[in-house]
């Protein structure tokens, strides 16, 4: 094994182990925690980088800026088609992936924690799904930012051109090597996009009528609280919605860079609270007063001058949010590449061939999806139901049951916790496959509709 220099500890192996599994029998005075960081991902280094750097709090901004991000452009048409009720989520699984990971403190994302269940094949599968879920989320981003700057400029140019500038901005952010620096940033991008989103939703509480209505004559909001949409509609928004609280996945590789990770606990409590206060507020609120005439994203309801003065605010937070992402992908892609060497901690030029590689890498993928495809709430509903379903209900269910396996013969109470982890695994199948299926057949109709145009179209889309 490559030597990691004096001031560092050779990482073990990504065999499966847990710190429980260590043996302790030479060192009577070798506590857990000293267990724990020896099979951490990044080791505490006074030379070379230091990737330990994060504190609960700012972990908890960085959680509130993976969940409170572009979707919630998407959500308010969700509702549209499912009704007030159908809005109201909520996920739990993100304490389930924290606690499996603090147990397992090798794990560096979901896929060495789904090594756990199905070996080496089960983690490299995984892998290629949350790069795959990544590439989704980052061409979803790059419509969102190109929508802003056509939005801002009265479609100055080709919006291929303004997707290949989102595309260099957020490649850019997400080539912010740790997640500490990032911090700073994210603190801005959430607050940016939350005081866009404040406006917005004002200003659509003061308008007559929202800007996609009939401009005169009566019309019907057509809110109610209970939609009877067709099963492809109502699925493809329930994807939508699923994914505005579903990216407790992407918080693992935040773990590894906290300076205490048994700290994760409560930073993902806070997060969670706070987001689904806010998507459940914001989105209600705008539904209520837009009803069905909800444009997608959301910031075009509101008519020409509150939607310009929206994306400007809300432009830093839109290529911040989706940068996290990419970084986490990249960061997925790094350290399984440099893993036990001393590259990963040290300034080598592979150290940056491979962390920059991966991100440009990732950010041409994500610009050809995005100009293949877009459609923002198209996009996130394919990466909801195909790839987040699993990674926030299936994934974490079974993981649980691998830790919990005495539950399934406890006592009655433990029994029906473990059932309620089989029900959360179903409805976690029943959302890849319905989900995958209907959001591929609302692509077709569009396509065949002309709703969506050809690739690399340099059309208008903001409905300026």
């Amino acid at each position: 094994m490559a030597s990691m220099g004096t001031s560092t500890k050779a990482m073990p192996e990504d065999t499966g182990d847990s710190i429980e599994a260590v043996d302790l029998s030479d060192n009577v005075d070798y506590d857990k925690e000293a267990a724990r960081e020896a099979h951490e991902v990044f080791q505490k280094a006074t030379d070379g980088i230091d990737f330990r750097t994060v504190s609960w709090p700012r972990a908890t901004i960085i959680f509130l800026k993976i969940q409170f991000a572009m979707s919630i452009l998407a959500v308010p048409g969700a509702l549209a088609t499912l009704g007030a009720v159908g809005g109201c989520t909520f996920d739990h699984t993100a304490v389930i992936l924290g606690d499996f990971r603090n147990r397992h403190p090798e794990c560096h994302t979901l896929s060495d924690m789904c090594g756990h269940l199905w070996g080496r094949i089960g983690r490299e599968l995984v892998g290629v799904q949350i790069l795959v879920a990544q590439i989704l989320i980052t061409a979803a981003g790059i419509v969102s930012v190109s929508t802003a700057l056509n939005a801002l400029s009265d479609h100055g140019t080709c919006t291929v051109i303004f997707s290949f500038v989102a595309a260099v901005l957020i490649t850019g952010f997400s080539s912010v090597r740790t997640f500490s620096r990032l911090g700073w940033l994210t603190w801005i991008g959430f607050f940016t996009f939350f005081i866009a989103v404040f406006i917005f939703v004002v200003a659509v509480t003061q308008q007559d009528r929202p800007a996609a209505a009939p401009k005169t004559g009566d019309f019907d909001l057509g809110w109610t609280a209970i939609a009877h949409p067709t099963f492809v509609a109502g699925i493809t928004a329930s994807a939508n919605i699923f994914i505005s609280g579903s990216g407790s996945s992407m918080y693992l590789p935040v773990i590894s860079e906290m300076k205490k990770p048994t700290d994760y606990r409560k930073a993902c409590l806070v997060a969670g609270l706070l987001v689904g206060a806010m998507y459940l507020t914001f989105s209600l609120v705008i539904y209520r007063w837009c009803g069905v005439w909800i444009s997608t994203p959301a910031f075009g309801t509101a008519g020409t001058l509150f939607k310009k003065i929206s994306y400007g605010i809300a432009l830093p937070g839109l290529v911040i949010g989706v940068g996290i992402y990419q970084h986490v992908a990249a960061k997925l892609i790094f350290v399984r590449v440099l893993r036990n060497t001393h590259h990963l901690q040290e300034n080598t030029v592979i150290h940056w061939t491979t962390w920059l590689g991966a991100n440009v890498l990732l950010g041409v993928l994500g610009f050809i999806i995005a100009e293949a495809v877009p459609i923002l709430n198209y996009l996130l509903g394919l990466a909801g139901s195909l790839c987040f379903a699993p990674f926030s209900l299936i994934f974490p269910a079974l993981l649980w049951m691998h830790d919990s396996k005495a539950y399934r013969s406890g006592s009655a109470g433990k029994q029906s916790i473990y059932w309620v982890h089989v029900l959360i695994l179903l409805v976690g199948v029943f959302m890849v496959v319905g989900g995958t299926y209907g959001t591929a057949v609302s692509i077709r109709d569009a396509y065949t509709s002309g709703m969506i145009g050809r690739a690399f179209d340099c059309s208008d889309n903001s409905g300026s």
